[in-house]
């Protein structure tokens, strides 16, 4: 019988009673993902090994190695639990794939099962491949194809293949976080990382309206669908607060150079209130530490304060090139964005703004005033598995 393998492997870490929750909440999850590609399916659950049986194999392998918490997945056949059984099924796999004259090499793992060791496992089923394939021979250093086998109290697995997973925890297993979403690279990279690691995301967009470029909302809004296909099954929601107010507000001061920490801080200041709303435990940026200007260690420890929940920031150690390659893998990189522009950011912007001076611009601003308004007047976006619709 043909099934795919699901292995998780963080979740060993865990006590016994969170380890149950996270592999309830990790079936669950590829339950949904499979309800929503309309892939049947069957989940069976044992020690270290979930496995799915359907009648699309591939497909549900597909869709479950997108599923966080997976490591990976294999396509395999069950056998029973012996040596005659697991030869059998190895025999036949590889009978499909070597030819005269190819190496290969068998691995073999042995859990819960009495009577042979794993030894005894992998030399009893590479005598039954070369009974059935002539011409080949035993590499176990690098050879041609590699067939794994597996002897569980519950059956025997063989498989040849492994596709990697999203790794990390299970989605929803580490409360709600609210993620600042941007038309950039940065900022989707940065809640694909948080979800990896179990949290449940709201997305927030500060729209720029006149004052950023055109092509900024419809990137938004791609990016936004295409991290939802990462959870799919759940509902993904995204919150857009208008920034035109306080921007025009921003323009008349007469200090250029701290528009981006103003901004940024008011940023924070609606989204902390939305957090709260939201039940959001704290919030998500992009922020790369000496990426821009606003974001230096100097400018970050006086944008920081605005927000009443904590901000976390996953990307903050990492290379450039390292979040794009994340961002191409993930599905949310565009090679021509288009028009991005922010007509608001200065062209010599301050990297170490003194405290005491936005706090007297905040005042002019009114900032507290303007982003209780701003949080007041939000629009809504729910994107499930790919798909967006405004429903308020």
């Amino acid at each position: 019988m043909e099934a795919v393998m699901v292995r998780y492997g963080e979740l060993f870490l865990k006590s016994e009673p969170v380890r149950r929750r996270f592999i309830a909440r990790l079936e669950e999850n590829i339950g949904r993902a499979l309800d929503a590609a309309s892939l049947p399916h069957r989940i069976e659950t044992h020690r270290g090994r979930v496995l799915i049986y359907g009648d699309d194999a591939p497909r549900i392998a597909d869709a479950a190695s997108r599923i966080f918490g997976v490591v990976s997945v294999s396509v395999c056949t069950v056998t029973t639990p012996d040596i005659d059984g697991i030869g059998r099924a190895a025999a036949a796999r590889a009978e499909e794939r070597l030819k005269p004259g190819m190496t290969f090499a068998v691995r073999a793992r042995r859990s819960g099962v009495s009577g042979f060791t794993s030894q005894d496992l992998a030399a009893a089923v590479g005598t039954a491949i070369l009974d059935r394939v002539p011409q080949v021979s035993v590499d176990l250093s690098a050879p041609d194809y590699e067939v794994f086998v597996e002897a569980r109290e519950f059956g025997g697995l063989v498989y040849d293949a492994v596709q990697d997973g999203a790794g990390g925890l299970p989605f929803g297993t580490q409360g709600v976080v609210m993620a600042l979403l941007s038309g950039g690279i940065d900022s989707p990279v940065a809640s694909w990382l948080m979800m990896r690691r179990g949290c449940s995301m709201v997305h927030l967009h500060m729209k720029s309206g006149r004052f950023g470029g055109r092509d900024i909302e419809k990137n938004v809004l791609r990016h936004h669908a295409r991290l939802s296909r990462w959870v799919s099954g759940y509902p993904l929601d995204l919150l857009v607060v208008d920034m035109e107010p306080f921007f025009e507000a921003l323009m008349t001061l007469k200090a250029p150079r701290y528009r981006c920490i103003l901004c940024k801080r008011f940023m924070l200041r609606v989204a902390s209130l939305l957090a709260q709303r939201r039940s959001a435990a704290a919030l998500v940026t992009g922020d790369n530490l000496g990426q821009v200007a606003s974001q230096t260690l100097a400018n970050m420890a006086v944008i920081a304060p605005a927000a009443t929940v904590p901000v976390l920031r996953p990307l903050i150690g990492l290379d450039k090139e390292e979040i794009v390659d994340r961002a191409r893998m993930i599905g949310t990189f565009e090679t021509a964005a288009g028009d991005t522009a922010c007509a608001v950011a200065p062209r010599y912007p301050s990297t170490a703004a003194p405290a005491e001076t936005i706090a007297r611009y905040e005042r002019e601003l009114d900032a507290e005033r303007q982003a209780a308004r701003a949080a007041d007047a939000v629009r809504c976006y729910r994107a499930r598995n790919g798909e967006v619709v405004e429903i308020s």
